[in-house]
């Protein structure tokens, strides 16, 4: 599981392929990501899950890449998999409800991105999700 940067490193260290360092896997992984590469991002926390699968700060990055790499089912996955653990999980419900629209059910989508909504109020980004989702259901009447 990634842990705090105050915790020692040694700690986190796992021996998956030749003693990858799950860390480093993620935190690059993060890099990658934030520098608009979801795609090659995908490729490093991809392996961190696999060492850390319990992980759910793992497992959100690895929807977020996956969402950015245009892989919205796998990401809907993901996130859906952190809010099986902790329904409470805003933007995990967010992701899913996100990820839920690019694959057209907007349905589904809406009902996840309500709850984000209900969760967080005050974040403009749920609240534009969700307007927008509902928008594109009006004009489906």
């Amino acid at each position: 599981m990634v842990q705090s940067s105050g915790e020692n490193r040694d700690s986190r260290r796992t021996q998956e392929g030749g003693g990858e360092d799950v860390y480093d896997l993620y935190s690059r992984g993060l890099k990658l990501l934030s520098s608009g590469s979801p795609a090659a991002a995908v490729q490093l926390l991809s392996r961190a899950a696999e060492a850390e699968p319990q992980s759910p700060s793992i497992r959100e990055a690895l929807g977020r890449a996956l969402f950015g790499a245009r892989h919205y089912e796998e990401a809907a996955d993901c996130f859906r998999s952190i809010i099986e653990e902790n329904p409470a999980e805003d933007f995990a419900l967010f992701g899913l409800g996100l990820s839920l629209s690019r694959m057209g059910l907007f349905h589904a989508a809406a009902e996840h991105l309500a709850l984000a909504v209900a969760m967080r109020p005050e974040n403009k980004d749920y609240a534009s999700a969700l307007r927008h989702v509902r928008a594109t259901l009006d004009s489906r009447r």
